[in-house]
């Protein structure tokens, strides 16, 4: 019990650092203040509307909102759902401003991993702090990711969970996975997730391998069972958002397209997720990821602040520019030069860990290290994308659900987590009194040589370099070539400046350890300084991306975008319509979303259907595809380049009666119609879609109208008068497993038309549409996840019992 209470007291007070840690470093927070990041800026607009539901209506949940793409539901924009015990465990952990509470979370889920590995705390601290302050996961915090923060925080205590039930300590092993299962699917960024199952993979064959070498295939499969068993229950915890997401993803950009024909006519590739362009097209050089150990090895950030230490300053001075205009331009240089489009800084895990990374490839015996180097190979080889389009092709081919995730450098975060971990190992083998000193030393030798022999011929062979990227013709255009020439003189002098840094860490770390192993230094000390250099390096290059100049006070975030004139006048509309802003595109941004309800937006799996309308028809000019969008004004520019909002004359309104249905065969067919449609009195229909419709013309005179009432996102109310049977369309999106029709309180069934919107068959007379959003998956995954939570909760509760009667009876006899 007392060897129980010291090993809590050790973790509590660890726990407290990195609290500590986690607020020095982000301490604006205490201040009151929030990280400024664009894309939670987007988000904000985009959620607005169910936002400022849920404060009209006692907190209840819309599900839907029409303040984007026409249309969504709200699943991917932070619903909540009935019975989500997970969230609020996730937010007890999470208990700091954010973003150090992400920080921390960083720090708590490596130190549980690496004690699940019976690494000894101090060495758990040091290694935490390496993983917390990797420079790419420093970044997304910049860059608005949160998401991606959050799962890559539970990432750790996952495999933490996973490698204790190997280790043969199955209860814990189980209730960890479980819960750390749960909150990694609730931190709701599945890329991360998928990514990281892929690892577990490589794992589960390396310890396999081992298995039939050793003869312990028993224990083997049990733990793959009970790892089964504890990853289902984590999943099942989360079953009402998981049912959601996959339901909506289907409907969107993610799920396979109905289309076999392109814009332009040709033949569309078919395929069931993203097209091959669009998920590579952010993948990484293979000589730019040698930035892992040299982070300004291909530029840094697409922009850099590179101040009046630079080659741009002086020309600047030297044309008699001010000194703040020179500083101003020197703060933004292009200095990116990689393969990327563009990047928000490199993905550095510090010179010291890359060192003690490749010091555990030659010291580290245990079977740890293979999975870690596998998972790092793999890693390191899908992030090249294109630049490795051999193993890459096969992957979107014939990988499960590869094909639904963009941005395959992103995968680099399994490299982020492995290459830590076996820099922690390194150390911990060369601390064992019982590996040999020989081997130690031969080991220590061939990792510092074969280290700064990169270096080396880093230094040597930079001639080979043009330090010249794919954006760089608009450069040239721009500024000229003079100023062009000096900007590729700065990316050779940060080139420069941070191999030497990464050098001189490189040797500072091996003097360390050299006099570690020649018994001059005392194991704590080595253990201070290390660490002391390991935060040194990260935070070093962290601060030039994410610091106190990225704060803002909490209105600019909670009221990221101000009301223009514009915004102004079309409110004083006060009818149901939407907004289109020309500048925005479709995906350019929430600012429209967050002040009206808009046909464009922000987000990472928009709706096929309007993605399908932008590119086959809006931008071809289609005007009637605006009007049955019921898209009332158009946000343009005057000649003086100010925004003013353009009224559309010919929207369509709310919902309209028409006089005929016209028949599509396919939805290729369907889609093409829609260039020649009159939409006031015409719907195209898919038959095939919706075989039982067998009416398509109909009468109407000047009385016939139907007109909307009363307006929730969730629940639409219209009235209509027509003498003559008929079919109205609805100037929403249709969306078949949620929303249900009802005429006079009676369910009816609707269809959809003109590719995205609805319609129904309304009898003659006068009657009460009321269009009603009822998603089933919420009421039965609400169910799985209530009793999947109670599950988990009782396993918990035994689980402690059972460690608190073991102990008691290990104290009562001893000897046992």
């Amino acid at each position: 019990m007392k060897t129980g209470l010291k090993a809590f007291f050790t973790h509590f007070f660890v726990a407290v650092f990195f609290v500590i840690v986690a607020l020095a470093y982000f301490s604006p927070v205490l201040q009151g203040k929030v990280i400024s990041q664009n894309d939670i800026k987007l988000f904000v607009g985009m959620a607005k509307e169910q936002n400022d539901f849920r404060k009209q209506n006692d907190g209840q949940e819309p599900y839907w909102t029409n303040s984007a793409f026409g249309g969504m539901p709200t699943y991917q924009l932070g619903a909540y759902y009935p019975h989500d015990y997970v969230k609020k465990l996730d937010t007890l952990i999470r208990f700091l401003p954010r973003p150090a509470d992400y920080l921390f979370l960083y720090f708590i889920g490596f130190y549980i991993l690496l004690c699940c590995m019976k690494v000894d705390f101090r060495l758990a601290i040091l290694g935490a702090l390496a993983f917390g302050f990797s420079t790419y996961l420093i970044i997304i915090f910049g860059a608005g990711h949160n998401a991606k923060a959050h799962a890559m925080g539970y990432l750790p205590m996952l495999l933490g969970g996973i490698i204790l039930v190997f280790r043969k300590k199955y209860l814990w092993g189980f209730v960890l996975t479980a819960i750390a299962m749960g909150l990694e699917i609730r931190a709701n960024h599945y890329q991360m997730t998928y990514y990281f199952m892929l690892l577990v993979l490589i794992l589960g064959i390396v310890y396999l391998v081992d298995a039939i070498r050793n003869k312990y295939l028993k224990h083997f499969f049990t733990s793959v069972g009970i790892l089964l068993v504890a990853v289902t229950l984590g999943i099942a915890a989360n079953a009402t958002g998981l049912m959601a997401t996959k339901e909506y993803a289907d409907w969107s950009t993610r799920g396979p397209s109905k289309l076999t024909v392109s814009p332009n006519g040709s033949p569309k590739e078919k395929s069931s997720g993203l097209d091959k362009e669009y998920i590579t097209h952010w993948s990484y050089g293979v000589t730019e990821s040698l930035n892992l150990f040299v982070p300004r090895l291909f530029g840094g950030a697409s922009i850099e602040d590179l101040g009046d230490d630079s080659k741009t300053y002086d020309f600047l001075i030297d044309q008699g520019l001010p000194r703040s205009k020179a500083l101003q331009f020197s703060s933004q240089v292009q200095s990116y030069w990689g393969d990327q489009p563009g990047t928000a800084g490199p993905a550095y895990i510090g010179a010291i860990i890359f060192f003690l990374f490749i010091l555990g490839l030659f010291l580290v015996q245990k079977k740890a290290k293979w999975w870690l180097l596998g998972g790092v190979l793999m890693s390191l080889f899908l992030s090249w994308g294109k630049n490795f389009s051999l193993l890459t092709d096969f992957m979107i081919d014939y990988f499960p659900l590869y094909n639904k995730f963009r941005a395959v450098s992103s995968i680099q975060v399994i490299l982020e987590l492995c290459a830590p971990v076996l820099a922690i190992l390194a150390l911990v083998a060369l601390m064992n009194p019982s590996i040999d000193k020989a081997k130690k030393l031969k080991s220590f030798k061939i990792a510092f040589f074969s280290v700064i022999g990169i270096c080396i011929l880093l230094f040597v062979f930079k001639g080979s370099f043009s330090f010249e990227g794919p954006m760089d013709r608009m450069l040239k255009e721009n500024y000229g070539d003079e100023l062009y020439a000096l900007i590729k003189l700065d990316r050779k002098a940060v080139y420069n400046s941070d191999l030497f840094r990464s050098f001189l860490l490189v040797l500072l770390t091996a003097t360390l350890l050299w006099f570690y192993m020649k018994e001059k230094l005392k194991q704590n000390i080595v253990i201070i300084a290390l660490g002391a250099l390991i935060v040194f390096d990260l935070v070093g290059v962290d601060l030039r991306y994410v610091n106190k100049k990225n704060f803002v006070s909490k209105r600019a975030m909670n009221q990221p975008f101000k009301e223009m004139a514009l915004d102004k006048e079309i409110k004083k509309d006060k009818s149901i319509y939407r907004v289109w802003d020309q500048s925005e595109g479709l995906a350019g941004g929430g600012r429209t979303s967050y002040f009206h309800q808009s046909i464009s937006g922000y987000h990472a799996a928009k709706p096929a259907g309007i993605q399908d309308l932008f590119d086959y028809q809006i931008e071809k000019g289609n005007m009637e595809i605006l009007n049955m969008l019921n898209v009332k004004y158009v946000v343009q520019q005057d000649e003086e380049g100010r925004s003013y909002p353009a009224i559309n004359p010919e929207a369509n309104g709310n919902a309209w009666f028409v006089s005929e249905l016209k028949k599509a065969n396919s939805a290729d067919e369907e889609i093409q119609l829609l260039q020649g449609l009159s939409s006031k009195q015409e719907a195209i229909v898919n038959t095939k879609d919706f075989p039982n419709i067998n009416r398509f013309a109909f009468r109407m005179d000047s009385t016939t109208a139907i007109n909307l009432v009363t307006y929730k996102s969730n629940h639409l109310t219209y009235k209509s008068f027509n003498k003559y049977a008929g079919v109205a369309v609805f100037s929403e999106m249709y969306y078949a497993n949620g929303w249900n029709a009802y005429i006079d309180g009676m369910p009816q069934d609707h269809f959809r038309v003109n590719y995205v919107l609805r319609a129904l068959r309304i009898p003659e007379g006068e009657h009460t549409i009321e269009f009603k959003f009822e998603p089933e998956v919420v009421k039965t995954g609400s169910k799985i996840t209530l009793a999947s939570s109670l599950l988990l909760g009782l396993i918990v509760f035994v689980g402690i019992g059972f460690s608190f009667w073991k102990s008691r009876r290990e104290e009562e006899n001893p000897e046992a």
